[in-house]
């Protein structure tokens, strides 16, 4: 039986990974920072079959215990401060855990490895965040990176050190760098969750208005789901490698409102959105979209879920949740 462990275990990505892995016959082991996580709950009520180990990415002797507790195959960094926005707020913090912590992870497993530093297979999550200020459209593996926030910077620093690793010491280590990917179990502070959730409330009477930032803003959006079977993909290669995973589509946030509240009925969501100066990035990310053809055609992995069921699928989950707490 394959072992896989995952860092960031409570969030989108590795929920769907943890999925997928029970799935193919693993025994998954994730890495949780404290007891007293909100969210351990919410793990152990969906992926009730991961044995859940405690760690911090800050802290490399917890990570070597939470290695020799798991013996895994495969190791999946998702850990992370994940949310740009704050990252302005507490670069160092953003740093040290984003950034830091995939050397940690690296240098762990390299240290667990020992005298066979490839047979732990390592997938580190890079972002379409690096990209920032783009340089060329599409976005490719080959694309000069200039991020524009500490997180985007932060995930670089973890990105080019996978890559020194990989090539310093013959590690497996391979990043995939994902677009914007989303699912009903995206937090309620990132935009495409906060507007689903918006639209649940207002269609309801439960809300009048949704407050937003850049409307103009355009992101490849992707379904979690679908990219957690790309990074398990890529583990599964002979050569470890880094690969650009996306839909090659993109749209804005006005399509993002025109597609939720076309769900519920409403075909004129102005009167219902304002924006808010608050909520414009110091530096802004204007267009983002991949070019993912290097993972269709190496690992044989293509998006199934397209922008507007993956809308639908959130509204549709945000409706459900908000009419269980009405009964």
């Amino acid at each position: 039986m394959a072992r896989a462990l995952i860092t960031g275990i409570t969030g989108q990505d590795g929920l769907y990974l943890s999925e997928l892995l029970l799935a193919k016959g693993y025994e998954v082991y994730g890495l949780v920072r404290g007891q007293n996580n909100p969210k351990i709950d919410l793990v152990r009520q969906i992926v009730p079959e991961v044995k859940l180990l405690t760690g911090d990415l800050v802290d490399l002797s917890s990570l070597l215990r939470a290695l020799d507790q798991s013996q895994p195959d495969e190791v999946y960094n998702l850990g992370a401060i994940s949310f740009v926005a704050y990252s302005w707020e507490n670069a160092q913090l953003t740093t040290d855990v984003t950034g830091k912590g995939v050397l940690n992870m690296l240098e762990a497993v390299r240290l667990h490895a020992g005298d066979d530093p490839s047979r732990v297979r390592f997938y580190q999550a890079s972002s379409s965040e690096m990209f920032g200020k783009v340089q060329q459209v599409p976005q490719s593996e080959s694309t000069l990176l200039w991020p524009r926030s500490p997180y985007g910077v932060a995930k670089v620093f973890g990105h080019y050190m996978t890559i020194n690793y990989r090539e310093s010491y013959g590690m497996h280590a391979s990043s995939g760098i994902l677009f914007n990917h989303e699912s009903p179990r995206r937090g309620p502070e990132f935009v495409t969750r906060k507007v689903s959730q918006a639209v649940a409330r207002i269609s309801l009477g439960l809300q009048d208005a949704l407050t937003l930032g850049n409307l103009d803003a355009r992101r490849d959006w992707g379904f979690a789901g679908d990219y957690v079977d790309a990074m398990w993909r890529m583990l599964q290669q002979d050569t470890p490698d880094d690969y650009v995973v996306s839909t090659g589509q993109t749209h804005s946030i006005r399509e993002l409102l025109d597609a939720a509240f076309a769900r519920v009925g409403i075909t004129d969501w102005a009167p219902y959105v304002t924006q808010d100066p608050r909520f414009m990035r110091p530096a802004e990310v204007d267009l983002l979209i991949g070019d993912s053809a290097k993972a269709r055609t190496q690992l044989g992995w293509e998006p199934k879920v397209s922008f507007t069921e993956l809308v639908d699928m959130m509204v549709d989950h945000d409706l459900a949740e908000q009419r269980a707490r009405m009964s």
